[in-house]
């Protein structure tokens, strides 16, 4: 099965791309790799929720965050190939969380587009990644992700 037919099977649709919030291009293919900037979760052009997590935010809402920026990162992807079918392989996910002081559940949160990844792509969907802790990002979203993506 394709992956967009797998998307189908799944239920899954992809919102349209979020548009840049500063001077950079959405993704950039250097040869058979695909680099994504920074998605945040936006839903409709607002960030579907705001802060830290350890304080404003419960892991699960994290969790959310991750998957719905992850839509938006393979929306990204679809407009800039075609079409998902292209995607050979995701070579590494990075995911950014928004920590309060002593949270360290990065990995627990990120899972929500990791598991995302896997059930799309299957094999092709495991992923190099990194979960990393940060202060503040961008807007107050919660995450932040980015991908490399080798394509056909």
């Amino acid at each position: 099965m394709s992956f967009e037919g797998r998307l189908r099977e799944l239920g899954i649709e992809l919102p349209a791309p979020p548009k840049p919030v500063a001077t950079y291009v959405p993704a950039v293919q250097a040869g058979d790799l695909l680099f994504l900037s920074g998605v945040i979760p936006f839903r409709n052009g607002k960030l579907t929720m705001e802060g830290k997590l350890g304080r404003d935010l419960t892991v699960e809402q994290g969790y959310e965050a991750a998957h719905i920026a992850l839509l938006n990162a393979l929306s990204i992807v679809r407009t800039e190939l075609g079409t998902l079918d292209r995607v050979k392989r995701i070579v590494r996910l990075v995911g950014h969380v928004a920590s309060a002081e002593g949270f360290v559940q990065q990995p627990a949160v990120i899972n929500g587009a990791s598991d995302l990844l896997v059930s799309i792509f299957g094999e092709a969907g495991r992923h190099a990644r990194v979960a990393v802790g940060s202060v503040q990002l961008p807007l107050n979203s919660p995450v932040e992700l980015e991908l490399i993506v080798q394509v056909s």
